[in-house]
Formats: structure tokens, C-alpha cells, sequence
């Protein structure tokens, strides 16, 4: 099995257990960071799998990292002063 078609599984269960919570209306802040944290994952695996940034080396790969984390500390931030 190539490991990209393991990553796109990966990302598929990820999916499957995100449709899974809120199909079972789970809620709370730790489900809020649960989900927030799988789909930071998510796209993280989407930036190095898929977008190649995996075997780019220096500033450019950790662009789409820096990213992720800024958005998911400032959607996270506003989750949790919103509680």
C-alpha cells in the first residue's frame, strides 16, 4: 500500500469520527477542542501528503504549520472565553 492512500484512510477515519460526534450532538469544550484538534491534524496531514510539502525544506515547510496553529489558537481562544 502506498503511503499516501494510508494517509487519505487516516484522514477518512479522522472524517468518520468528526461526523460521528456530531452526530451524537456531543458537546462541551473538550469535544469543541477534540474536533478543533482533529482538524488541525487533518490539515496538517493535507500540507505534507498531498500539497508536498513534506520534502520541502526550511521556511516554506512550516508556513502551512505556523498557519494552523494561529488559526486553531484563535478559534480555540474565542471558545474558550466564550465559556
Amino acid at each position: 500500500m502506498r503511503p499516501c492512500t494510508l494517509v487519505y484512510g487516516v484522514l477518512m477515519g479522522l472524517t468518520l469520527i468528526t461526523w460521528a460526534v456530531g452526530m451524537l450532538e456531543l458537546q462541551g469544550l473538550g469535544v469543541t477542542f477534540l474536533v478543533l484538534g482533529l482538524a488541525l491534524l487533518k490539515g496538517h496531514l493535507i500540507g505534507d501528503w498531498f500539497m508536498g510539502l513534506r520534502s520541502v525544506r526550511g521556511f516554506w515547510r512550516w508556513v502551512i504549520v505556523f498557519w494552523l496553529l494561529l488559526v486553531g489558537g484563535l478559534v480555540g481562544a474565542a471558545f474558550w472565553l466564550s465559556v
